[in-house]
Order: C-alpha cells, then sequence, then structure tokens
C-alpha cells in the first residue's frame, strides 16, 4: 500500500522577528514615530495612550491591540496622567493573510493574552537584548538560549496571529475554538477574581476574606490561581501592587511614603523591602532606572 505525504499548508509563516518589548512607561512619554519595512504591533496592557497611524489617531486602552503593516508611519504618546504598559512586538511575515490585519484594531480575548505571555516569558531565554528599551532596533542571541526558545517565540507568534484571524470569523458558539463549560466558567471566574483584587489593590487581603466575598472554598481558589499562572493567589495579589506601586512612582504624584501608606503598608521599610523582593530593586532604584532609559 503506497502512503501519501501531505505537506502542511501555513495560514501565517512568521520568517523572523525584529523586536519584541514590553516597557513601563511614563506618564508623559512622546514616541515622535517611524515607519519601517515589516509588520509591527502595539498591545496596551495596563492604562492607555493615543497611537498615530499615519494621519489616523486612535485611543487604545488596556487590552486593545493595532496592528501597522509595513512601511505604515506610526507614532505614541502618552496622556500626562496613567503611566501605561505596553508590548510592542515586530516582525516579518510574508503571508497574504496578513492583509486582514491592516488598520485593524482588535481587543484581545484571554486566549491571545496568554499567547503575549509566554513571548514575553521566553524571550530572556532566547535573547540578550533587554525587553525594556523602547528605542531597541533589533535582538541579540543569549549566549547561553534555552533550547527551542526561539521556536516557541515563532509558534506562539503564529498562533496569536490564527487566534485573532479566526476570532473574525467565528460565530458565538466558538466554532474555532470550543471549550468546555467548565474552562468557560473557570475563566470567568478567573477574571472575576482579578477584577476584585485590582478593585481591593490598596487593601491588605487574605485568602479568607477573597474566598468569603466570593463564594469560593480555599481550595478552589488555591486550585484556580495554580492551573491559570502557576502562582498562589497572595503571592500574585501582592504582584499587583507592586506593579500598581511602580505605576504610581513613574506618575510622580507621590513619594514614596505616600505610595506605600495608599497600598495599606504598615512601613515605608516593610514596602521597601517587599518591593525589592518582587521587583529585584528598591523603589529608589526603580525610578532611576526608567530615568535613565528615558533619557538615552
Amino acid at each position: 500500500m503506497d502512503f501519501y505525504k501531505h505537506s502542511f499548508s501555513k495560514l501565517f509563516d512568521v520568517s523572523q522577528i525584529v523586536t519584541i518589548h514590553y516597557f513601563e512607561y511614563d506618564t508623559d512619554f512622546v514616541f515622535p514615530g517611524e515607519s519601517h519595512d515589516f509588520w509591527e504591533f502595539l498591545c496596551v496592557d495596563k492604562g492607555e495612550v493615543t497611537v498615530t497611524a499615519d494621519s489616523n489617531t486612535y485611543l487604545l486602552k488596556k487590552g486593545d491591540i493595532i496592528f501597522h503593516q509595513p512601511n505604515q508611519f506610526h507614532a505614541v504618546t502618552t496622556n500626562g496622567i496613567v503611566a501605561p504598559n505596553l508590548v510592542i512586538i515586530s516582525f516579518v511575515c510574508h503571508s497574504l493573510a496578513m492583509r486582514f490585519f491592516e488598520n485593524r484594531i482588535f481587543s484581545l480575548k484571554e486566549r491571545e493574552r496568554n499567547l503575549l505571555a509566554t513571548i514575553i516569558a521566553e524571550a530572556p531565554g532566547a535573547f540578550s537584548t533587554p525587553l525594556n528599551n523602547p528605542y531597541t532596533k533589533g535582538l541579540d542571541p543569549a549566549f547561553q538560549q534555552i533550547p527551542g526558545a526561539e521556536q516557541m517565540i515563532q509558534l506562539s507568534l503564529e498562533q496569536f496571529l490564527i487566534s485573532l484571524y479566526r476570532s473574525a470569523f467565528s460565530d458565538n458558539t466558538g466554532n474555532f475554538l470550543t471549550k468546555s463549560v467548565k474552562l468557560k466558567q473557570d475563566e470567568e471566574t478567573f477574571s472575576h477574581i482579578l477584577a476584585y483584587m485590582n478593585t481591593h489593590i490598596c487593601d491588605s487581603l487574605t485568602i479568607d476574606q477573597i474566598c468569603h466575598d466570593n463564594l469560593l472554598s480555599r481550595s478552589q481558589l488555591q486550585k484556580l490561581f495554580h492551573d491559570k499562572c502557576n502562582s498562589g493567589i497572595i503571592d500574585y495579589f501582592s504582584r499587583l501592587k507592586i506593579n500598581y506601586a511602580k505605576e504610581l512612582i513613574r506618575e510622580k504624584n507621590m513619594n514614596f511614603t505616600q505610595i506605600a501608606d495608599v497600598l495599606g503598608y504598615t512601613s515605608i521599610h516593610y514596602f521597601s523591602r517587599h518591593f525589592k523582593k518582587i521587583s529585584g530593586m528598591s523603589p529608589s532604584e526603580y525610578a532611576l532606572s526608567i530615568k535613565a532609559i528615558l533619557e538615552k
């Protein structure tokens, strides 16, 4: 019996990566603009920014993503009030299906957010270039690359494009991305808990309080966060607090003592220790690092 070997077709074939940025921008950051012969997208992870694409201007908020096609002029400005976090990835892809993304803005779903998170997580294992420099023009390979890191980035980026492409053609029953009822419930619960924690970001939450306020058992809550983000819920909440502290530092409206007080820390010393434990630097070191990057 003869066997027929089928060659895979590819909707999107990302051949090269140019830059990967995840940067915590200042409130008054301005990127005057550029154009280049490859694709780029900007995703707002937190806050909001104004994006210019050719002669059009758009206000993008958390979860929004805009694509810039090759040779399109684009610029970014913050609003002087909120210090946003942005993901910016540029790449080469000559697939005809990329025309779908021309002049398009999307709102990301959890699947796309997870794929972006995978790209950001894999980047340090593939490249030595820091992700927090918005002026990077290329990526240098890491001295000791984690096996498969570059391929994971490529595959995740292609899956990301496919997911966005499919979402435009699927109906409310989820023809392309079918999920079990249980998975959907878990996603809704997870999103609800995240919203709850962000609402109480200035409080000192305990697991028992979170369970009580959200009608969940301790085991349910712990399993949910372990499955979704491989983290304990209090550790996750602590990182949220420090991320918010970083935002307040970049907004430059309060000193460190005031920030510690707003976030419910018992003292500036405890806040500083907690900040350094999670971010790897003290609040003052963080503030200086942001200033140094922006002054380059």
